[in-house]
């Protein structure tokens, strides 16, 4: 039997890669079982090539469990190694086998699914096991199997082995530290982790199924018995839909792909984008739209990265824009650059690419479907509005692309692109300054009185109720050339959009002077601002209005990433739009009765209070119960 060292540079590389090298020990499970995989793409490949002449049979790769001898074994029926091989690979630190097969067969084998890259993956088994046994036979004739031990240090030993059949096992005896290793539901969770779409079939134990009798017994009702059998439990999908053609799917394979993906899931996704790119890198997946909600609880850890169908990590905030991690999915690369232990993403100028090419197909795809489907692509802008507010408030470029398919809905419920609105709304909602004037509502109940007024005016009122709506309008104000957004209360009609017109004052300057502290004194003057407008005598005679500017930068403030500094603190404050015009305000203006004219303003002001929900509690109680009297 032969003795010797492991090549490395440094006596403590097991207590790094024990200790620092993997962020989390399960990763150990994932390396083996990749390599296991390798080994049989390799030895796939070799018989594609006609190096290999044998009987290939379905290549499997096992895990078993041995509770008594405390034990973990990952068996393959790959390409196998001799003892030159086993020197070489396993006893040289960052070998990687994987990259030099490559090399050899560079142009022969293309990738053959060959994981591997850094040729640490094996040694991470020693972060659970306190010896380690791999047992080989090599695929070519002649050869003699060949057993390598190590207990964790460098000095190994390397002998014959008893092993019969083709490919390598590799046992870990599992340390006193690391036995939840040895339960099954923790290996299998693994498994189901990292491993389940790995492109080998991967058993792990047994189960039972139900299959007919093969005597064709049949039962009192005429149906076949039914015999339990055990049969190999094979835990993953070798052919994962994101490697299959997007021609040969339909619809019900990609709503069958997100159960899978997501199996305690009960919404189905709006639709998918299905990506797939040989050029400049190497790209595949799978991108789902899910229903997102208005109130901004948002998934970021939906989106599965995978490289060459192992699983790396769901936090993919560094391959894709921040926007886009509200998609569900998978992304599956070669290229995307991992550190040494695959467990992070290392950025560089690749990751820029496929993250920009990413934004360009989503985009692309939208486009498509607002070109192709209009009424269809109209029905689904609810449920996708967050995401394009959000996208387009990240990302210039994806703005830039997606803006004919980005739609203003109004209140009345039609659709329209930002050019259509324009033209729309132009004849009637343009101002004396030849600007362009949106009016929009956020609460089409709430604001339903101003809604009414505007539309009394033949003005359209646009509906942006999202929590982004703030910070989006506002990117269309900088973007688009001439145009202004205002919420339908946050003024009168008449400064909302300013036209050459004069409404004259029923009221002359001394009786709004007369008027004015009557009305303060009933009002809250902290939250309200009293000041009289010329008005049509069929608006309101109160009206409560709040400053675009002021309300929108409070919920920006309060959404993030806009605003001022404390603007979420502040205290609400509102305008008390006196209408001079209105007959109510003149019949308060002559009223003797002190009482009275107090009850008649508290009484216009609570009802403009009504009119925008702002009436609660008592106060409510107090105009109920006032309304009564008046009608009395």
């Amino acid at each position: 039997m032969a003795k010797g060292k492991i090549n490395v540079q440094t006596e403590n590389i097991f207590p790094i890669i024990k200790k620092f090298l993997y962020s989390d020990h399960e990763i150990f499970l994932r390396e083996l079982v990749s390599n296991a995989v390798d080994a049989s793409n390799k030895l796939k490949a070799l018989s594609k090539m006609g190096e290999f002449k044998g009987d290939l049979g379905n290549p499997v790769v096992e895990v078993e469990i041995n509770k008594e001898e405390k034990t973990l074994t990952i068996k393959d029926q790959g390409i196998g190694m001799n003892a030159d091989e086993m020197k070489k690979y396993l006893n040289q630190v960052a070998f990687s086998g994987a990259e030099e097969f490559l090399k050899k067969y560079e142009g022969k084998a293309d990738d053959a699914g060959i994981i591997g890259n850094f040729g640490l993956g094996f040694y991470s088994s020693f972060m659970v096991a306190e010896k380690v046994v791999v047992e080989s036979l090599s695929y070519r004739e002649n050869e003699e199997a060949v057993k390598w031990t190590c207990d964790g240090s460098p000095e190994y030993s390397l002998g014959k082995s008893k092993k019969e059949t083709r490919g390598t096992n590799i046992i870990l005896h599992i340390a006193g530290d690391s036995e939840e290793f040895l339960e099954e539901s923790r290996i299998s969770s693994i498994l189901n982790k990292y491993c389940k779409f790995l492109p080998v079939e991967i058993k792990f134990g047994t189960k039972k199924e139900f299959l007919d009798d093969p005597s064709g017994e049949k039962d009192e009702e005429g149906n076949v018995k039914q015999i339990e059998k055990e049969v190999d439990n094979i835990i993953n999908n070798p052919h994962p839909l994101w490697k299959k053609t997007p021609a040969d799917l339909q619809k019900e394979d990609y709503d069958g792909f997100y159960r899978e993906l997501y199996p305690m899931s009960f919404d189905q996704p709006l639709f998918n984008i299905h990506l797939n790119v040989d050029y400049p890198f190497n790209l595949t997946g799978v991108l789902y739209f899910p229903k997102l909600s208005k109130n901004m609880e948002l998934q970021r850890n939906k989106i599965q990265l995978y490289s060459n169908q192992v699983f790396i990590t769901d936090s993919v905030e560094e391959i894709v824009p921040d926007f886009l991690t509200l998609l569900h999915g998978v992304i599956d690369s070669p290229d995307i650059p991992l550190n040494v232990s695959r467990s992070y993403l290392q950025s560089d100028g690749n990751v820029k690419k496929i993250s920009g090419h990413i934004t360009k197909k989503v985009a692309d795809k939208l486009l498509e479907m607002f070109k192709n489907d209009r009424a269809d692509y109209e029905s689904k802008w609810d449920d996708i509005k967050i995401f394009m507010e959000y996208g387009v408030l990240t990302d210039d470029k994806f703005y830039d692309r997606i803006k004919p398919a980005i739609l203003v809905k109004n209140i009345d419920g039609k659709y329209f692109t930002i050019d259509e609105y324009r033209d729309h709304i132009k004849s009637e909602q343009t101002d004396k300054d030849d600007k362009l004037v949106v009016l929009y509502a956020s609460d089409a109940d709430q604001q339903h009185q101003f809604i009414s007024s505007a539309k009394a005016r033949k003005y359209d009122v646009a509906l942006f109720n999202s929590p982004l709506s703030s910070h989006f309008i506002q990117k269309l104000e900088t973007s688009e050339e001439n145009i202004s957004f205002a919420r339908v209360d946050a003024d009168t009609l008449d400064k909302l959009i300013q036209k050459d017109i004069n409404v004259e004052s029923n009221l002359s300057e001394d009786q709004k002077n007369e008027l004015k502290p009557v009305i303060e004194e009933v009002i809250n003057k902290e939250k309200f601002n009293v000041q009289f407008e010329s008005l049509n005598e069929k608006d309101l005679p109160f009206i409560i209005t709040q400053s675009e500017f002021l309300r929108r930068m409070k919920e920006q403030s309060e959404v993030g990433g806009g605003g001022m500094p404390g603007m979420g603190a502040l205290p609400e404050n509102y305008n008390l739009v006196v209408n001079s015009n209105h007959p109510l305000t003149s019949k308060i203006l002559v009223e003797t009765d002190g009482e009275k004219k107090k009850s008649l303003v508290k009484q216009a002001a609570d009802l403009a209070m009504l009119s925008q929900g702002m009436l609660k509690g008592e106060e409510l109680s107090n105009f109920i119960s006032r309304s009564l009297d008046l009608m009395d």
